[in-house]
């Protein structure tokens, strides 16, 4: 079993940024895909990015393309997800996953619990 655990959301402005970061314990994740989405209230749950097992591959939201960098630390068993130029619309509630197989958008073995993005005007 894996537990995932998210930190770093918070109230930001509009053009701000934020780091957000998944704790990994159980077992190490040095071999497990790692993603991020977000739900916001009343929004079906939407894939942000995410990150193959080894680093060299990452796919993104085209909205966050250029803006959200997710990155890993196998040594450290965590993930990460820099957020820059936040935008109202990027507000919601940040999920980290993991998957030892798949790489993809919608489905992952293990899910945290999620931490809040609030973005202002």
């Amino acid at each position: 079993q894996v537990q995932l655990v998210e930190s770093g959301g918070g109230l930001v402005q509009a053009g701000d940024s934020l780091r957000l970061s998944c704790a990994a314990s159980g077992r190490s994740i040095s071999t497990y895909h790692m993603a991020w989405f977000r739900q916001a209230p009343g929004k079906e749950r939407e894939f942000v990015a995410a990150i193959t097992w080894n680093g060299l591959n990452t796919n993104y939201l085209e909205s966050v393309k250029g803006r959200f960098t997710i990155s890993r630390d196998n040594a450290k068993n965590t993930a990460s997800l820099q957020m820059n130029s936040l935008k109202l619309e990027d507000a919601a509630a940040y999920y980290c996953a993991a998957d030892p197989l798949r790489f993809g958008t919608r489905q992952y073995r293990y899910w945290g619990q999620g931490t809040q993005v609030t973005v202002s005007s």
